[in-house]
């Protein structure tokens, strides 16, 4: 059981209530105790691809935290909020309605490395304490600017706002880099197009190498769950790893990394490799000089070592 189940995610429960959903799935099939975690926050209002990462795929959490993900979002024009989606209370508006082609026209801006400042309503940390709780609080948060790239950003869908060709909304697919607000996006999107806005709507549609393809709705957890089932949803541990290239060991090479011990004289390609031993996963390592160091150990063992 150390893999990834993809979990659709509706509007309404937080990531770590997705989490806890595993968990019980996981005690509700007496599949034992894991660790379990997420690989990409999802705000309660958004939706969508989120990767669970359970036992030995917990310890690739953090490479996925820092792998590109793509959205569908919709901006509706006219309002800007405190927390600029739908949960927040108006702080501007403004009767400017955009038109498709002024749209099309400013999305270039936004597109290529941008710098960006988060939303006060973030989980961003200022000195020490959450910026969303200040914010909740009354306190006056000033947010840095930070460095983003927007690989990919497109047209999807748009609502008129009556006659003629103003937007209420616009709908939008990007990719992007880590560490980029949609919100953000959203926000500086309507500014520039001389109009204020907010996110109505959030679906997150990759995350990493993670798609919809795999993804489950939680009733589907559940059902899968109480039929003991459950593994039929669980992607191997690799399947974080697409991009990483394989290094085949032999099985006295996958005891010495087990060990933490570098191997000397491997013809591999530089840099981060997953070493495998037959189908099993042993370690990331990192490659230089035909040596090879243990990055990140997995103590996975194949039926026959149980």
């Amino acid at each position: 059981m150390h893999g990834w189940i993809i979990i659709d995610k509706p509007v309404g429960p937080g990531s770590t209530q997705i989490v806890s959903a595993v968990k019980r799935a996981l005690r509700t099939g007496g599949y034992g105790k894991y660790k379990v975690g997420h690989g990409g926050t999802l705000d309660p209002l958004a939706s969508g691809v989120l990767p669970v990462a359970i036992g030995e795929a917990t310890k690739l959490s953090g490479r996925m935290l820092d792998a590109d993900k793509a959205y569908d979002f919709t901006i509706g024009f006219g309002v800007e909020t405190d927390t600029l989606d739908a949960e927040g209370k108006a702080v501007t508006t403004s009767d400017v309605r955009p038109t498709r082609a002024a749209l099309e026209a400013v999305l270039p801006r936004f597109t290529g490395p941008i710098e960006q400042v988060p939303p006060v309503y973030s989980a961003l940390k200022i000195d020490g304490e959450r910026a969303y709780d200040l914010a909740r609080v009354g306190e006056q948060v000033e947010m840095k600017t930070r460095a983003v790239t927007i690989h990919r950003l497109d047209i999807v869908d748009v609502g008129a706002a009556g006659e003629g060709d103003e937007l209420a909304e616009g709908t939008l697919s990007c990719s992007v880099s880590k560490g980029t607000y949609i919100r953000s996006l959203a926000r500086d999107i309507a500014r520039a197009l001389g109009s204020v806005g907010h996110v109505t709507m959030l679906r997150r549609t990759k995350a990493g190498p993670f798609t919809f393809a795999p993804a489950i709705p939680l009733d589907k957890l559940e059902e899968l769950a109480k039929a003991r089932q459950l593994e039929k949803a669980i992607l191997p541990l690799t399947a974080g790893l697409d991009d990483i290239p394989a290094l085949s060991v032999t099985p006295d090479q996958a005891r010495a990394l087990r060990e933490g011990r570098r191997l000397i004289g491997i013809a591999a390609p530089t840099g981060l490799n997953l070493a495998i031993d037959g189908d099993m996963p042993v370690a990331l390592v990192e490659v230089e000089d035909q040596q090879v160091r243990v990055v990140r150990g997995f103590n996975v063992m194949s039926k026959e070592d149980t």
